[in-house]
């Protein structure tokens, strides 16, 4: 890695490009870490690993071509797809992974607001998954459970009950920062993305907000700082 510049590929669905959280993860890294951080993603709704595999060429292109430092790897979250799927899935990317010398971080989803007794067996999974190829873990799922049981005022979720608020996503980006740089997220700014910002998300809507210069907005400041608190809280301990 370069010492002041990064790139990331970013696997997944639509929680990882929901509210643009790549573009606020490289944000924090330029603010807390004076890192220049380039996201690239293969992200598409409602898509498993399972499914990027199967579109086997695409990912292989990236990861032995790319150059990336590191590569997030998000599973399906809604439903979860299951231990032995994830397991053996995330194992082929990691595998892919290594031969592009590339570092992976697996993400730990986190449960639906209507279920929140999913989450045990994410965290089983993908600690599992991170300790059996000596991957990075960011664990997102963790500190989404532990905002909800110690701070439930902060709106994590989108009015879906399963997608990431600004404030989720924000939470997303500041485990990811921490993971990545190692460095605490205490002094990360509070701003996020809402590239909604009242507009309605669905395959047939195609809207969202074009205008960059729009994006950004101010968050509670109250909020981020119970966030950054937990984040650096949980994965200090890690």
């Amino acid at each position: 890695m370069n010492n002041d510049r990064l790139k990331v590929l970013f696997v997944g669905n639509s929680h990882t490009y929901f509210n643009d959280m790549p573009e606020l993860f490289s944000r924090m890294c330029r603010a807390g870490a004076d890192l220049n951080a380039e996201p690239v993603m293969l992200s598409h709704p409602s898509r498993t690993l399972e499914w990027h595999l199967r579109e086997y060429y695409e990912l292989r292109f990236n990861l032995l071509y790319g150059h990336y430092d590191y590569c997030i790897i998000q599973q399906a979250a809604h439903p979860f797809p299951g231990k032995e799927e994830t397991l053996r899935d995330i194992a082929r990317i990691e595998e892919l992974c290594r031969k592009g010398r590339t570092q992976p971080v697996i993400v730990e989803t986190w449960a639906e607001k209507r279920a929140p007794e999913h989450q045990a067996i994410m965290n089983e999974t993908y600690h599992e998954a991170a300790d059996e190829h000596d991957s990075l873990l960011a664990p997102v799922g963790e500190v989404w459970q532990s905002m909800i049981l110690r701070h439930p005022e902060t709106e994590l979720y989108w009015k879906d009950g399963e997608h990431a608020s600004p404030y989720g996503d924000y939470l997303i980006a500041c485990v990811l920062y921490r993971v990545i740089t190692g460095k605490e997220a205490s002094g990360l700014p509070d701003v996020g993305i809402d590239f909604l910002k009242g507009l309605e998300a669905g395959p047939d809507a195609g809207l969202a907000i074009e205008d960059k210069s729009e994006l950004l907005e101010s968050l509670d400041p109250e909020c981020c700082r119970q966030i950054r608190h937990e984040t650096d809280r949980i994965c200090g301990a890690l």
